[in-house]
């Protein structure tokens, strides 16, 4: 017979282990047909309202594939005693959780969120919509992941089959989001590190980034590398001179931080491959852009120079991509919750 703190031992192991089976199966428990009984046409009326909120904010796409991104890419900081890594509870919808009620830390104030994700009352809207149809039916972790993908086909880019089924979380991670956001100031190994902490490899990280060829960035994710770039009293070597100069009249030294820039100087807000291309002639905007290119020895110059070159290919791993992405430990089940207000934690 075990004695009282083996007792105690083995059950809170077990306990553990029933946690890690619903963390690493749940990517299994999606379905692309989780809701065609009870809300069939909740991608049209994602899709619908995407389409809409386009015409009169050209931004949205982007601001929405981000929104999703950020929302998967948090680290819950959870550490069994025999693992040596942390357990993610991805794409849980946290990020849409305001202060109020056990949320005392919004991860809508984390650094890399804080006045830059945008999006929120899109998201709302179609949560408003569905609720009408679908009462406390579809999670707000899936409204995001639809909307990416209807963000992106919309804006002449891929399409793809989103597997549903995610339930929300009752908890934010402001630290998390903190510290397990790929930053636009980190080299390309971090980046690397960071994606394949969460099982995302190479090609993966060539893709996801590949998202950059639409939407816009605030001067102050990349003015470091525009006048002293390392300390070194010079610009970053690696931008193309014409490129510079123009980005050096739009965002003066001790500037506005906050004026905006498009990501991709010839077709903004057309999901296309121009992205990769545009790194070829040294215009990727961000440090961690143009390093997927710049980097010497880098097994990620060949996949760019795949992708410029056949948008086809990029826009098939694209789309395998965001499935990965998006099916990064989801909380399915009766894990988490079906918040009827993506503000909120329901009853809070």
């Amino acid at each position: 017979m075990f004695s009282t703190n083996n007792t105690y031992y083995y059950s809170l192991v077990a306990t553990i282990l029933l946690v890690l089976t619903f963390v690493f199966c749940s990517e299994g428990q999606l379905s692309a047909s989780f809701y065609s009984s009870t809300c069939s046409n909740v991608s049209s009326i994602v899709r619908d309202s995407v389409q809409q909120a386009l015409t009169s904010d050209s931004r949205i796409a982007a601001s929405l594939i981000r929104l999703h991104f950020h929302d998967c890419f948090v680290d819950v900081n959870f550490h069994p005693p025999f693992l040596f890594h942390s357990i993610f509870f991805g794409c849980d919808a946290s990020i849409l959780l305001d202060v109020g009620g056990n949320i005392t830390q919004s991860e809508k104030n984390a650094a890399p969120n804080d006045n830059s994700v945008r999006g929120f009352d899109v998201v709302d809207s179609i949560k408003t919509t569905i609720e009408t149809s679908c009462p406390a039916v579809v999670s707000c972790a899936d409204i995001l992941a639809l909307a990416a993908e209807a963000s992106v086909s919309l804006s002449q880019g891929p399409s793809w089959t989103v597997l549903l089924g995610r339930r929300d979380s009752v908890t934010a991670n402001q630290a998390g989001a903190n510290t397990s956001l790929p930053s636009p100031f980190e080299n390309l190994t971090n980046v690397s590190s960071k994606l394949s902490a969460v099982g995302l490899d190479i090609t993966d990280l060539v893709a996801l980034s590949g998202a950059h060829t639409f939407g816009r960035s605030q001067c102050q994710f990349f003015s470091q590398r525009l006048f002293n770039f390392n300390g070194t009293g010079s610009p970053d070597p690696t931008l193309n001179t014409t490129y510079l100069a123009t980005l050096q009249q739009n965002c003066p030294q001790n500037g506005n931080g906050a004026t905006l820039n498009n990501l991709d100087p010839s077709t903004p807000d057309t999901f296309d491959n121009k992205y990769f291309t545009n790194l070829l002639i040294n215009q990727g905007l961000l440090q961690t852009d143009q390093e997927l290119f710049s980097t010497d020895g880098s097994s990620t110059i060949s996949i760019v120079n795949n992708f410029a070159n056949n948008q086809s290919a990029f826009f098939e791993a694209f789309a395998q991509s965001m499935i990965k992405m998006g099916n990064i430990s989801p909380l399915t089940g009766t894990q988490g919750q079906i918040r009827t207000d993506c503000k909120k934690v329901n009853g809070s």
